[in-house]
């Protein structure tokens, strides 16, 4: 924030944004014309509970400044009493009203801080509560289309922006405010002929404030957006650093990085030229009315049509208003880079949640239990991803597949078939976009998310590990109350003894993302943690492909004993890995295109054959219409 005019105003028209960056791809873009107030108004939720000190602040703040207000008053008495007067005692009193004055003009303004500041530090804390658990019931599509760093940005420098906001313009703007209106009313009162000569730049003000107000709300979300997108890119050069630097793609992700920093200083630039610009005029044109006011006082002074004492008051009146009016310029531009945080904010918080499902119905009202072993059902299930081009075909077309309770299924496909997403879409991950699928009968759709979830575990590809223990990591996929017994059994499964080595156990810090791990290791803790809480549906997703061939072994002898009490639908790559299953089914075409076992198959399906023996590689065709096999 500039301290000083700068010599010339540029509120010239703004140009044309720089292209966002790739990270910024997916982020919305900003309403066209929008309501700074309205923006602000929606912080009302969160600021309703402590609007009593907020309220008790501000009134103290206004009698603060209405003090210093009295200060010209007493200068006035002074001058036109005691000094006149040659009365010493006299002035010594007035100086001490002016100390009296000072002392309570600075405990007001102190009561005041100490009134806003743990309020506000709980209002901010209570927001990015509401945020990060909002983000938690988003579905996966939302996260897809979302940059990481746009959402980090939200919650960490928008929502302090949005403190300070309401720590120091909020109560100002309203404090300055009546600041300058009583002030002008005594400067009227006192002499309503000098009153109006420092009127007069008030109409330039108010016009050059509403033309910053508009240029400096488009900067502003420009630059904030741009924070994100930095984000964004450190974020992804810090987790993937093995990457960078096993390519020697050091430099390249510097320039990139170089790139968005130079964006973003030369938005900031502009954001200081504007917030320059309005200073200059909010600064020169009152600073010219006071000195007109100073030559008119003065000569209506020697023509004894004024008394010095109304004219020293007058001055000081109009100075102590100097910090109200300058501070405008910083106010709006807080205000504004405030409102772009709040629209910013709420983008996120007014996006869709899944959908609880209806859960009506309880365990006991889902017919007798002949009803609840038909197992794991596609019926005509379709999918599109909600961001595919308009008009593409689905990525899966009319999938009936049965998988009878207690029996497990192998999916095998080419890459980029959609074996991924048809597993994704039972714990509702996505939402299919036609038919049905049913766990032993039921709908997944009538069942509440979190009954669902509790039913079917999950293991993916990819592991993902959290900063927590490798204990707390596996036990994630148990229900309350699960403990040793539980987890050591689930390691064993999974052949993660490992675990029990590390330098303190199952109690061993794993890291971010457990890159302190090997591949094969988190695949394992991952498997682990899908079998812990021993789930009537398990689905995996080419859980072993990370894994040694004498460890696969292995864990596939533990896997079996799993399977065998639950409905598994298994996404496979390798022989060893179909031959877990009891039945295997091939996708191709976005459709199931023969189901039986390994060695029926091999008999009756070319593709399946091919895909087996490895001659199809992992280049199909058909691979683009999942993006790369998502």
């Amino acid at each position: 924030m500039p301290t000083t005019p700068a010599p010339a105003p540029d509120l010239a028209p703004e140009p044309a944004p720089d292209a966002a960056p790739a990270a910024a791809e997916h982020v919305p873009a900003p309403a066209g014309k929008r309501s700074t107030v309205r923006a602000l108004l929606r912080l009302w939720p969160y600021v309703r509970p402590v609007r009593a000190r907020l309220g008790t602040a501000a009134v103290i703040a206004i009698l603060a400044s209405c003090v210093a207000l009295v200060i010209p008053l007493v200068l006035k008495w002074m001058v036109d009493g005691p000094v006149a007067d040659g009365d010493p005692a006299g002035v010594w009193l007035g100086a001490l009203y002016l100390l009296l004055l000072g002392v309570a003009e600075a405990l007001l303004f102190g009561l005041r801080r100490w009134l806003v500041a743990r309020p506000l530090a709980g209002v901010e804390a209570g927001m990015r509560a509401d945020l990060y658990r909002h983000l938690q019931r988003l579905p996966v599509a939302f996260h897809d289309r979302w940059a990481s760093g746009q959402l980090l940005s939200r919650g960490t420098t928008d929502l302090m922006l949005l403190r300070m906001f309401l720590a120091f313009p909020l109560t100002f703007l309203l404090v300055n405010g009546v600041t300058i209106l009583v002030g002008v009313g005594i400067m009227l009162v006192q002499d309503w002929t000098l009153g109006l000569v420092v009127l007069v730049p008030a109409i330039p003000v108010m016009v050059v404030c509403g033309i910053f107000e508009r240029k400096y709300s488009a900067v502003a979300r420009r630059a904030q957006d741009q924070v994100g997108d930095l984000t964004t890119v450190v974020e992804e050069s810090v987790l993937g650093i093995r990457i960078v630097k096993g390519f020697g793609r050091h430099r390249s992700q510097a320039r990139a990085f170089h790139a968005l920093s130079h964006r973003l200083r030369g938005t900031e630039l502009r954001k200081a030229r504007l917030l320059a610009s309005i200073w200059a005029v909010i600064v020169t044109l009152p600073e010219l009315a006071i000195g007109a006011a100073l030559v008119v006082g003065a000569v209506r002074v020697a023509d004894g049509t004024l008394s010095a004492g109304t004219l020293v008051a007058f001055l000081s009146t109009a100075l102590a208003l100097r910090w109200p009016v300058e501070s405008i310029g910083f106010l709006l531009a807080m205000s504004q880079e405030a409102a772009t945080a709040t629209d910013r904010y709420f983008e996120v918080m007014d996006a869709e949640v899944e959908s609880p499902g209806n859960g009506s119905c309880g365990p006991a009202e889902r017919g007798p239990a002949a009803e609840r072993t038909d197992g794991l059902r596609f019926e005509n299930v379709r999918f599109r991803y909600p961001d595919a081009p308009p008009g593409s075909p689905p990525l899966l077309t009319d999938v009936d597949l049965h998988i009878r309770s207690g029996e497990s299924m192998a999916l095998v496909g080419a890459t980029g078939s959609g074996k991924t997403t048809l597993t994704a879409l039972v714990p509702r991950l996505h939402e299919v976009t036609g038919g049905r699928i049913t766990l032993d009968g039921e709908d997944i759709t009538a069942l509440s998310r979190e009954e669902l979830r509790a039913m079917v575990a999950v293991a993916f590809e990819e592991p993902t590990l959290f900063s927590a223990s490798v204990g707390e990591n596996v036990l994630m996929g148990a229900g309350e109350g699960a403990g040793t017994e539980e987890l050591d059994r689930a390691l064993a499964v999974a052949q993660a003894g490992f675990a029990h080595a590390l330098p303190e156990g199952t109690g061993t810090q794993v890291g971010e993302q457990g890159l302190s791990l090997s591949g094969g290791q988190r695949q394992r803790l991952a498997l682990a943690r899908a079998v812990v809480g021993r789930p009537r549906f398990l689905v995996l997703d080419d859980p072993l492909s990370a894994l040694d061939v004498h460890t696969e072994a292995a864990v596939e002898a533990a896997l079996r004993q799993v399977l065998a009490d639950t409905t598994a639908l298994i996404v496979a790559h390798r022989p060893s890995t179909v031959l877990l299953a009891d039945r295997v089914a091939l996708l191709s075409g976005g459709r199931i295109a023969a189901v039986g076992t390994h060695h029926e198959l091999l008999r009756t399906s070319a593709e399946y054959a091919r895909l087996m023996s490895g001659l199809d590689g992992h280049e199909d065709a058909a691979g683009f219409q999942e993006g790369d096999g998502r």
